[in-house]
């Protein structure tokens, strides 16, 4: 069986150095460039699995090889390192196609799980929402009209509730940092905030409770993961 195939795009040297030997040590193959600006044409010549960006390079910057990837391959999946905090960059990240993201410094535990984690998506299958509508196990979710139905029952949901479960499902099989999920739907991450979270959390699970196969995992310390059977 071939090995999993990753490009990975950092100037960092020794950082770098450090990330690819502990990939390889668990079997992955690993191509590295440090220069933004060869990065595309040896994504080109490589045509890897999935690759991870740092998103400060020099020459080109991580965003704009992304964005040039996605006009080579609209399926690869795409990982973000970046050191920046700011809502910002995590938006125009996704908005670039990006895949998922972590920030410096990170462990190789949280690397290789996120890695995995979208290698396990089937190849092909949209990670939006397309026309308002979404299938989930025994549940049809329109985001438009912000219902959520399961042949027996029709829920209507908040504003928030359903923003929330699109994030989750847009982003299912991965983790989801909760500080982002705080940013993005409630504007910042104070106390106040973190404990409303938790209260939708806890309600979207109890409105998809009838699917057994549907499950939102908390991640201690780090965030959430939406399993989706």
């Amino acid at each position: 069986m071939s090995r999993t195939k990753i490009f990975y795009a950092e100037d960092e040297l020794f950082l770098g150095k450090i990330v690819k030997e502990s990939l390889e040590s668990r079997d992955f193959e690993v191509i590295m460039e440090s220069d933004g600006a060869k990065a595309t044409e040896l994504f080109k010549k490589t045509k890897p699995d999935i690759c991870v960006l740092d998103i400060m390079l020099p020459n080109k910057d991580g965003f704009t090889i992304a964005d040039e990837i996605r006009e080579l391959d609209e399926e690869v999946p795409i990982i973000f390192l970046t050191a920046k905090t700011q809502t910002e960059d995590v938006v125009k990240g996704f908005s670039l196609g990006g895949n998922d993201y972590i920030r410096k410094p990170f462990s190789m535990e949280e690397l290789i799980v996120r890695i995995q984690n979208l290698l396990r998506n089937k190849p092909g299958e949209s990670t939006k929402i397309n026309g308002g509508t979404a299938t989930m196990g025994k549940y049809h979710f329109q985001l438009n009209r912000q219902l959520l139905s399961n042949g027996k029952e029709e829920r209507k949901l908040s504003f928030r509730e359903s923003e929330l479960l699109k994030l989750l499902y847009e982003n299912r099989e991965k983790i989801i940092d909760r500080k982002d999920i705080l940013n993005l739907l409630w504007g910042n991450d104070s106390f106040f905030n973190s404990r409303n979270l938790d209260v939708y959390i806890t309600k979207l699970r109890s409105y998809l409770r009838e699917d057994p196969s549907l499950e939102i995992i908390t991640i201690k310390g780090v965030g959430y993961r939406f399993i989706t059977g």
